[in-house]
C-alpha cells in the first residue's frame, strides 16, 4: 500500500483520515500546510506546485517507511497537492496514528520535515506586484526528465 500521494485536485483531511484509523491507536496527529498570502515580505496571491511524480511517490513512501522504522506508529499517510493553489488552499496533509500521542506527534513532524526536504516538489510564488518566482528550488534530480521541473 502506498503511504504517499500527489493530488491535482483539492481535498479535505477527512478524505484521508480513514486511511490512518486503527483500533490500536489512542493518539492521532496531523499537519495541514495551507497557502499563505505572504513570504519574505512580499504579498503572495497564489502558488504553483510541480513535482516529479515517479520519483516523488517513491521518495515520499521511503520517508513514511522510515517513520514506521523510527517510531512506534500504527499508520501514516501524506498527500501533497500539485498545480495552481489559491490563498487558504490545503497544500499538504500528514496524518499519523499510534498507541500513544508522543509517537504520533514525532512521526508526523518527521514526515513533513523530510517530505519538504527530500521529495522533488517545486513551488512557484505569484506575487501581488504581478511577477513570480520559483522558491526553495534545489537541483533537479539527475534521472528527472527534462522539463519535469524548474532547473
Amino acid at each position: 500500500m502506498s503511504h504517499f500521494a500527489f493530488s491535482r485536485e483539492a481535498f479535505a483531511p477527512e478524505d484521508f483520515r480513514a486511511l490512518v484509523a486503527d483500533p490500536v491507536a489512542g493518539g492521532y496527529a496531523s499537519f495541514e500546510g495551507w497557502v499563505r498570502n505572504h513570504n519574505a515580505g512580499r504579498g503572495v496571491v497564489r502558488l504553483e506546485y510541480e513535482g516529479y511524480a515517479a520519483l516523488g511517490i517513491k521518495e515520499g513512501n521511503r520517508v513514511v517507511a522510515e517513520a514506521f522504522a523510527r517510531f512506534p506508529i500504527a499508520r501514516a499517510h501524506c498527500v501533497h497537492r500539485l498545480g495552481v493553489l489559491d490563498i487558504g488552499d490545503l497544500a499538504v496533509w500528514v496524518g499519523v496514528t499510534a498507541a500513544h500521542r508522543d509517537a504520533a506527534f514525532a512521526a508526523c513532524r518527521y514526515i513533513i520535515d523530510e517530505v519538504k526536504s527530500r521529495v522533488p516538489i517545486w513551488k512557484k510564488e505569484h506575487y501581488a506586484e504581478g511577477d513570480s518566482g520559483w522558491i526553495n528550488c534545489e537541483v533537479r534530480p539527475a534521472d528527472a526528465p527534462a522539463g519535469s521541473a524548474p532547473p
